[in-house]
Formats: structure tokens, sequence, C-alpha cells
């Protein structure tokens, strides 16, 4: 093979990204070269770095830094908003490329066994998260009116949507929380 071989990623997270790096440092990479296009089905990359991270990480942020500079290398192209299964299929993939990765991560919330979960004003980490990092699938609305509020949970997310909760808004000016 005298081209270079050519790979489609789908998904632009962190997993997609390192898939790529990975890639540029095969030997395979050498000669003849490799070809990567990393698809998206959100209009920016870095996954759940970008949507998922509170706003008050900046050194979780600051990963960004590092997949920025595997996006600007030559071999790597970002199509956003290119949803699979709806605007490309496998059959079009395979078309154009020698091999696909999917790294398409997780973006929902697991559903749990909890009564009342599904009672009105209950709602999941996921679909918060989402507003407060201004992913765009999610509406901008969001009713911040009431003064208690119960989390479940004591992960990662929990603890930062607990955290967001708690901040004035002042405090929030410093983070990176959509206006």
């Amino acid at each position: 093979m005298t081209r270079p071989i050519r790979v489609a990623i789908i998904g632009s997270g962190p997993a997609g990204i390192y898939a790529a790096d990975t890639l540029m440092k095969s030997p395979q990479a050498d000669n003849p070269g490799v070809s990567i296009d990393i698809l998206e089905r959100m209009p920016a990359p870095f996954g759940l770095i970008r949507y998922g991270v509170a706003p008050d990480h900046p050194r979780i942020k600051g990963i960004v830094k590092s997949l920025h500079q595997v996006l600007n290398k030559e071999q790597v192209n970002f199509y956003g908003n290119v949803e699979f299964g709806t605007d490309v299929t496998m059959d079009e993939l395979f078309t154009f490329y020698d091999a696909v990765v999917f790294a398409t991560g997780a973006n929902a919330d697991r559903a749990l066994d909890i009564p009342g979960l599904d009672l009105e004003g209950s709602f999941g980490a996921a679909e918060f998260v989402a507003w407060y990092d201004g992913q765009p699938e999610f509406p901008r609305e969001w009713d911040l009116s009431h003064e208690k509020v119960a989390v479940v949970g004591v992960g990662n997310v929990s603890l930062d949507v607990s955290r967001i909760l708690g901040k004035t808004a002042d405090e929030l000016l410093v983070t990176e929380i959509p206006d």
C-alpha cells in the first residue's frame, strides 16, 4: 500500500483523540503514513471534558490543551456535527477508510431503581451537567427558583452538582460556566 492508511474515529472525546495520537505514534504511521478523520456528533470536540466536567475545574479542563496538540497535527482532520447512523453509515465509511474506531463515550444517566425517580422535579445529573456546561443538545432554561435540593449520591458528578448549586453567581464568574 503506497497511500496513507485512512482511519475514521467516531467520537472526539479523550478516548477518540488518544486513539488518534496512538495511531500517529505506531510503526505503521511512518511508512506509508496515516490519515485520520475524527467525526463528532457535537459541534465542538473533547466530549465529556467539554460537556461533562464542572466549569470550576480548571485543572481538568486543562487536559484540553493536550488534546488540542493532537488535533493540530497535519494528519488529523476534525469534522463536527456529523452523526454516525444519520449522516454517515458503516458502508459509507468503509468506502473511504481502511479502519473505523468507535470512541463514543457515555452521555446519559444510568437508570436507577429509586422510588420517585419519575416524579416531577426529579432529574438525572447528566441533564443538569449538560445544562451548566452549555451542551447544545439540551435546553438552555433551568428552573433555579427552588431553595432546597436533594442530590442523591456521593460520586464525583454528585459532588460537582452540589458544589455548582451551592455557588453564587459572583463565584461562578471566574469559571467557564456559560452565561
